[in-house]
């Protein structure tokens, strides 16, 4: 396992996902042996380089072994320059083929950004994956190589009770980021600046900065369902959409709340996004273990019809539109943990205890380009679920409460 290297730039160093996962060891330039035969873990450091301690302080490293066990818990702790040596006599080495996940950045993500690279004629780069599993071909030219990503996606789909924890202090971050950014709505803010309280609320919290960019999109912003730009000036009448959650330890969690900037819910807003509330709210009382997606989807469409028939639609387009979001799977949406798209997938088996993923119902009425959607990270338990995002609001009254009740700077209270 090939840790994440040094950016070269003044940056906080972030490990990669699957390195995190297996050995939390937040140091740049790392390498992790795990032998199944021996069950023993190596790890492998540069060496001490005093005049860069000077300067930044100290990191773990390969000079001092003894303190890297004791702190890391690995069997030992060995320089860069044993890894070869040690892998000499390998017959069957597993390493990871998948793009590795760093900072604000998913297994989805880098697989088109690994598109676009290829696409482009000027570019001709390899992957750090190829490289890497290329540089271990020249020294165990008799090895056969496996690809460890799909055993590393299947274990991290399934959240321990630790993971859980960090988890759920992620989602009450989220959560909490998206109530201070409702409380200084008003119109004239720049949508940025309700990401910016957020920012403050991840970093005062011991965050170590976001889990991915800010969604924070009003009014045709919303449309384009991870707009990023945030440059748009708030105005009344218009909704907003954010959605955006801290990175705590390299866990992050997943949200997504619409709120009226002028604090009012317009009689089009209510109906809209008061149904996919309502809809939402039947998910959450549905979520249980051992049971299928499929068969969730079928009894939130059943027990939403009454509603759905008696809801007061303006125009047979909206009707439409709610009949196809509670006809579907849509709300099932990913997997969430170290990634905010997490890695492995749920929808083909029964739900598991310990399964943490985005429940995420969506509306479109496309001829009119108006998009709605609710959301909630949450984590399937063994009597059924609980949402990890719940200290956000989701009743339309409590939400518009909250919108414009700070006006004082929040970071001086």
């Amino acid at each position: 396992m090939q840790g994440a290297p040094a950016t070269g730039a003044f940056d906080l160093f972030r490990q990669t996902n699957e390195f995190h996962y297996l050995c939390g060891v937040e140091v740049p330039h790392a390498y992790l042996r795990l032998d199944g035969l021996n069950r023993t873990t190596t790890l492998y450091l540069p060496q001490r380089d005093p005049k860069h301690e000077r300067s930044e302080g100290p990191q773990l490293n390969s000079s001092d072994p003894e303190s890297t066990v004791r702190i890391t818990g690995v069997t030992s702790v060995k320089p860069l320059e044993s890894l070869g040596p040690d892998l000499l006599n390998a017959t069957r080495i597993y390493t990871p083929m998948a793009p590795a996940e760093g900072r604000e950045a998913c297994r989805d993500t880098l697989l088109h950004a690994m598109h676009l690279r290829n696409a482009d004629p000027w570019d001709g780069r390899l992957s750090t994956e190829i490289l890497f599993r290329n540089k271990l071909a020249e020294i165990c030219s008799h090895a056969t190589f496996c690809d460890l990503s799909p055993i590393l996606d299947q274990l991290r789909l399934i959240k321990s009770s630790r993971e859980i924890a960090l988890m759920r202090h992620a989602g009450e971050l989220t959560a909490n980021a998206v109530i201070d950014a409702m409380k200084i709505t008003r119109a004239g803010l720049v949508e940025f600046e309700l990401a910016a309280i957020a920012d403050y609320r991840f970093l005062r919290s011991g965050a170590s900065g976001p889990g991915y960019r800010p969604i924070v999109a009003s009014g045709a912003n919303i449309w384009n369902a991870h707009y990023y730009r945030n440059q748009s000036l708030l105005r009344d009448g218009d909704l907003i959409l954010m959605d955006y959650a801290p990175d705590c330890n390299c866990y992050t969690s997943d949200i997504g709340r619409m709120w009226p900037v002028n604090s009012r819910y317009t009689p089009l807003q209510r109906e809209l996004y008061g149904f996919v509330v309502e809809y939402h709210k039947v998910l959450l009382k549905l979520i249980r273990p051992q049971v299928l997606v499929s068969q969730l989807a079928q009894e939130a469409a059943e027990a939403v019809r009454p509603k759905w028939l008696s809801w007061p639609w303006s125009k047979p387009a909206y009707r439409d539109a709610a009949k196809a979001m509670i006809e579907s799977e849509v709300a099932f949406t990913h997997p969430v943990g170290m990634a905010v798209h997490d890695v492995g997938s749920y929808r083909m088996e029964s739900l598991k205890p310990g399964l943490v993923f985005a429940l995420d119902p969506q509306l479109w009425v496309r001829d009119e380009q108006i998009y709605i959607r609710v959301e909630d990270t949450v984590v399937v338990t063994e009597t059924g679920v609980e949402s990890l995002t719940c200290c956000a609001p989701l009743e339309l009254d409590d939400v518009e409460s909250l919108i414009g009740s700070q006006t004082s700077d929040p970071r001086i209270n």
